[in-house]
This record gives structure tokens, C-alpha cells and sequence, in this order.
């Protein structure tokens, strides 16, 4: 991090926090007063609505090499404390601003998102309170506000009456729980099978390996020109295992592909899974929850079909992390996969009649992770999320729009949900492909280091492509569009350099 950047993180935290004192006693020297932790706790508050209010006129992106912070970090633990103040304010600017500032409204790489600040101030609250939401007995009220929360997303996502679920770290564990689930209905017979599209997030790979699912018997389906799964070598690759002896057990469905924003065709995919007896499982972890939206809701037509369906809220529903979901259309089918008596929680049976959320995953201890959510929705409303929600997608279109205009820039797939994929190619000059990916390698690493914005990059089937993904709500056109014009210029240079080099 330079050195300005350094001094106005520091001069947005304010000064030090008095040190933390302790008594003799019964005190262990873990405690502070209440005076204490008002200053803490209000140093913090200072620095963060600082660095909201700041956010725009930062970097999209602050990172620096391993040896550099090694140096000034790897040091063993003190065996005495130094005031809380000084190291909250040496993590404040010295750690904390050295990452993608995915909440910037010009980073459009990877998925990115935009918490509330209610939802920050939740997460607050939970931690706080130090609340273990594994079963009934520890936690009725964090219990019932999740199941608030997964009726509405049932509600959400059109799943019947009966569905449920449960609030996870994120896309990858909801896929893990899914799958096992899948795996434990689809019984013994040979070994287990998965198929996905080629398009499918490495998380759902990683599930199909962890629930014990062999990696050559993970089959990448092949996609078509606009990145949705093919259904004709989804049915070939199935018929094939089956003849083999293998047991297909779940297909894993796109509904906003990571690279490109694709869906799969997913009332195909639905007819198919129920012909076959075949778990449907979907992840709609990046687009999931533009379900809200009547746009979204056409183009998501058919996920309500699925046996499972991933959904992060730390991305299209603007939480902060981690929060992410997974819906069942029967809720039985978790708890058959998951419950497992244990001696020591036998007095859990005070929750008896009562939905213990350990017994529908992995995790026995688990965060409240429902009250952002409800924090959120509960504070601005709905109409606020769907308004939010529909703007990403709009301003997506525009970039569309923009870029087929452009004489230097290529559409590479029509724009899907909020993600954008394009390169530099300029209408007159045929540059072949070999100097088309260098050329595009060359902008993307110029975006990365000489720009306010954050952009990323991805392969289609083997075609380098640039790639916004346009989802934090504080962003706007103008945001967009001058990291538009920043590309063409950039490109145009390159351009320019390899023509003059000709």
C-alpha cells in the first residue's frame, strides 16, 4: 500500500484507544471495562463508515508480495499486550486495506458484492453475543429467525410447501450438503457418477471429489456456443455410465455460470433428471437470488424443479460474508443424510419437535448467519433489493450495448445476468488470434495495476475474454463506462505498439 493511501487510513481511524488496564483479583486480564469498550468499539464504527465514505476515491485493488509482509508481520506472539488501540489501528491500515476491495463500486472482477450497513452492524451483534446455532436447546430464537429467512427464500425460489433447508459458509458447502444428499438417496449400486457443464464452477468439482465421488467419474459436459450444458451429451454421457454399470446420481446445473452468466437450459435439464430418477441439484450462487426480479424470474424459469438449489447472499443479495444457502425440496432428505445422535447433546431432547440446524449439515458449531438478512430486508424492503438487483443486470446491458458500438472492442457472448465477456479486437485490422490474446493479456494486466477499476478475465472455450461482472449497487454507468473507454484506450495502444512493430 503506498504511502499516501497509509496516512489516510490512519487519519480516518482518529487517535489510539486508551490501553486496556486489569485488576488484581479475580480478573483474568481478558476484561475491559465499560468505558473501554465504548472507545473500541466507536474507533472501529469511526473507521469504517470512514473508509464507506472513502471507498469511492480508493483503488479497486491493494495487494503486496509475501516477502514484504512477511517481513513486517512474522514475529512471535507478545507475551505482554500492547494498548488496543495501536493494534486495532495497525490492522485497520496496515493488514485490512491490502486486499480487493470487492465493495468498491468499480470492482467488476470475479463475483464481487456490496454489504448493507445493517447487515455489517448484525454481524456486530452476532458476534457479540456469541450465540452457537447448532441445535434448538442453544439457540430458539437465532433457530426460528433461519427458518424465517429459508421460507422466504423458499417463497423466493417458487420451492412448495415442506421445503426447506439451511444457511451455509457459502456456494461450496451447500453443494457439499447437497450432493451428499443425492448421494445418500441415490443408494449403493457402482460407483457414483456426477455430471455438470464445462462451464461449472471448480466448488462443484470439488463437492462431487469430497462426497466420494471419483475424479474421472466426474464428467465435465460439453457446452454450446452461448455455455449452456448440451443436453444430447449430457443424455449420451449418462446412457454410457448406466451401460457401464456406474450410478448417476446427481446432475449439478447452472443458473448464472461464474465465467459468463449462462443458465442452462433448466427445464430440460428438469425433464431429464425426472425421467432418469436423477438428482437435480442447482448451483445459483452468483445468480441465484435475481429470482426476486420479474426479469430474473423468467430467465430462471425451472430452478424451482430442482432437488437442491445453492444460493449465496453474500453476493446478488448484498450481505456481508459469509452467507450463503442451501434450499431443498424436501427437507427430510438433509436430515436422513445428516442427523447423528451424540451423548453428549442428549440434552437437546429439550428441542425435541423442534428442527435442529446441525441436523441438516456438516457443521455441529455455526454462526447466526439469518439476522443480516433479516436486518437487511426488514430495514429497506424488498422493493429496494428487487430495484438493486435489476440494476446490475441493467447497467450490464448498457455495457453490452456499448462495446457493440465500439470500434476496438468484441462481444464474446451475449451479456446473461450481470456479467459481461469482451476483448479487444478492432474492426479493421486482422491481427490473428495468437496477437488478439496477447494484446487482451496486456490490457488486463494494464487495468490491473494502472486503474481505479478491478477487472478480471476467463477462458471460453479457449478464447481469452475480459470480463465485468456488474453487481455492487452503488455503482453506476459512469463507473462502468469510464472503465469501458479505459480498456479501448488501452487497447488501442497496444494495438498501435504491435502495428508500428509490424
Amino acid at each position: 500500500m503506498s504511502g499516501p493511501t497509509r496516512q489516510k487510513a490512519a487519519n480516518a481511524l482518529g487517535p489510539a484507544a486508551p490501553e486496556a488496564t486489569t485488576s488484581s483479583g479475580d480478573r483474568s486480564g481478558l476484561e475491559m471495562d465499560r468505558e473501554q469498550m465504548l472507545q473500541l468499539a466507536n474507533q472501529v464504527a469511526e473507521l469504517l463508515v470512514g473508509r464507506w465514505e472513502n471507498l469511492r476515491g480508493e483503488r479497486a485493488w491493494e495487494g503486496d508480495f509475501e516477502k514484504s509482509l512477511r517481513d513486517q508481520f512474522l514475529e512471535p506472539p507478545p507475551e505482554d499486550g500492547r494498548p488496543a488501540g495501536e493494534v486495532l489501528h495497525q490492522a485497520a491500515h496496515g493488514i485490512m486495506p491490502l486486499a480487493a476491495r470487492i465493495d468498491h463500486p468499480r470492482f467488476f472482477g470475479f463475483i464481487p458484492s456490496s454489504p448493507t450497513w445493517p447487515g455489517v452492524l448484525a454481524d456486530f451483534l452476532v458476534a457479540g453475543h456469541q450465540v452457537n446455532q447448532c441445535t434448538w436447546l442453544t439457540s430458539s430464537g437465532p433457530s426460528q429467525l433461519e427458518l424465517v429467512v429459508i421460507d422466504w427464500i423458499r417463497q423466493w425460489v417458487g420451492y412448495p410447501e415442506g421445503a426447506g433447508g439451511l444457511l451455509t459458509s457459502g456456494g461450496s458447502v451447500a453443494a457439499i450438503t447437497g450432493l451428499v444428499a443425492a448421494r445418500q438417496g441415490a443408494g449403493r449400486g457402482g460407483q457414483p457418477t456426477v455430471y455438470m457443464s464445462d462451464q461449472s464452477h471448480s466448488a462443484q468439482i470439488r463437492a462431487a471429489r469430497i462426497v466420494g465421488v471419483e475424479a474421472e467419474h466426474v464428467r465435465l459436459i460439453a457446452s454450446d456456443r452461448r455455455f449452456r450444458m448440451d443436453m444430447d451429451a449430457l443424455a449420451r454421457a449418462v446412457a454410457a455410465d448406466r451401460a457401464a454399470g456406474l450410478n448417476p446420481i446427481a446432475v449439478s446445473a447452472n443458473a448464472g455460470a461464474g465465467s459468463t452468466g449462462s443458465i442452462d437450459p433448466l427445464p430440460e435439464i428438469a425433464d431429464f433428471c425426472d425421467a432418469e430418477g436423477i438428482w437435480l441439484h442447482i448451483d445459483a450462487a452468483y445468480g441465484g437470488f435475481a429470482v426476486v426480479t420479474e426479469r430474473g424470474r423468467e430467465l430462471l424459469r425451472g430452478m424451482e424443479r430442482a432437488d437442491s438449489i445453492g444460493l449465496d447472499a453474500h453476493k446478488w443479495l448484498f450481505q456481508p460474508y459469509e452467507a450463503g444457502c442451501l434450499m431443498v425440496k424436501d427437507v427430510n432428505t438433509l436430515e436422513n443424510a445428516f442427523a447423528v445422535p451424540h451423548d453428549m447433546l442428549q440434552d437437546t431432547v429439550w428441542g425435541t419437535g423442534h428442527p435442529n440446524f446441525s441436523d441438516r449439515g456438516p457443521q455441529l458449531s455455526r454462526a447466526v448467519r439469518a439476522l443480516k438478512i433479516w436486518v437487511s430486508v426488514r430495514t429497506f424492503g424488498m422493493g429496494a433489493f428487487r430495484r438493486a438487483i435489476s440494476k446490475g443486470m441493467e447497467l450490464a446491458a448498457q455495457a453490452e450495448d456499448y462495446v457493440h458500438a465500439s470500434p476496438m472492442l468484441e462481444m464474446l457472448n451475449p451479456t446473461s445476468l450481470g456479467i459481461v465477456c469482451f476483448r479487444i479486437n478492432p474492426a479493421e485490422g486482422d491481427l490473428g488470434e495468437p496477437t488478439l490474446d496477447e494484446i487482451n493479456r496486456e490490457v488486463l494486466a494494464g487495468i490491473f495495476w494502472g486503474n481505479p477499476a478491478f477487472i478480471s478475465s476467463t477462458l471460453l472455450h479457449g478464447t481469452f475474454s475480459l470480463r465485468l461482472c456488474i453487481l455492487n449497487h452503488t455503482t453506476t454507468w459512469e463507473d462502468v463506462r469510464e472503465t469501458l473507454e479505459a480498456i479501448e484506450r488501452s487497447g488501442s495502444a497496444a494495438v498501435e505498439t504491435r502495428r508500428a512493430n509490424a
